[in-house]
């Protein structure tokens, strides 16, 4: 197995890249089988859509040389070749945000993580929601809203008070940030295969902006999300530490 070594500019992933350097062999990142990925899930994340449009997609061992780490191995010089050949792959499939600005303007990118719908201004944003074509939510005054993924509802999701999803199911969250009316509604699970569209009520005087995991469109006027069934990354994971296993662990965290 030819593995390849990556490596965020923080000062500890460079350090971490100069040590395994010294001890192992490399191929350049276009000729490996594998990619070992020194950072945190921000740079981690980079990767992945960096990875999605390549003639070869590769999977990522990624090793915490960052700050949380949630979807990154723990890190250890030792070994590096024992824990590749005995990594358990995880299949992610991105979703697929199109974007249409107030100014015509249509933008398409992927989400590991999610896609979120965020209020630009002090002014509370106005949403309407449909699902499948059918209009679930006439109208969400809220700060904004969210679609994650199961590998990303430990994320944002999280942290808003969306649920957390196990890797292997056929849901997606849709949860709402800081909600106004309906005052009580906190989202919703959907099937997986569901396309959710989003239009922004009074888009001009109350602008939103969509983001989908480290890409911005501001001033957007209609949103859809959708699992890109197309395209898939594998991620490696230490066979006793693995993305599962953490996820089902913070459901009993504190």
């Amino acid at each position: 197995m030819r593995a390849g070594l990556v490596a965020s500019d923080a000062p500890l992933a460079r350090a971490g890249e100069e040590e395994l350097r010294r001890r192992y062999r490399f191929v350049a990142p276009a000729e490996a089988d594998v990619l070992v990925a020194l950072g945190g899930d921000g740079f981690l994340l980079s990767l992945l859509h960096r990875l999605l449009d390549a003639e070869r997609p590769v999977p990522v061992f990624g090793m915490n040389r960052g700050t949380v780490g949630f979807l990154m191995n723990d890190w250890s010089p030792d070994g590096l070749p024992e824990r590749l050949a005995a990594a358990r792959a995880v299949t992610l499939r991105p979703l697929a945000m199109t974007a249409r600005s107030t100014r015509g303007e249509t933008v398409s990118s992927p989400a590991f993580n999610e896609v979120s719908l965020l209020r630009e201004t002090r002014q509370i944003a106005h949403v309407e929601i449909a699902i499948d074509g059918k209009v679930r939510m006439p109208e969400l005054s809220c700060d904004g809203v969210l679609v994650a993924t199961p590998a990303g509802s430990t994320a944002y999701n999280l942290s808003v008070g969306g649920p957390i999803l196990p890797l292997d199911c056929d849901l997606l969250a849709l949860t709402a940030i800081s909600p106004f009316r309906p005052r009580r509604w906190r989202g919703a699970l959907i099937p997986h295969r569901s396309v959710v569209e989003f239009r922004i009520l009074e888009a001009e005087r109350r602008p939103v902006s969509a983001v989908a995991d480290q890409v911005e469109v501001r001033d957007v006027a209609w949103v859809q999300v959708a699992t890109d069934f197309g395209r898939h990354l594998e991620l490696l994971f230490d066979p006793e530490y693995a993305l599962d296993d953490r996820i089902l662990a913070e459901q009993f965290q504190g």
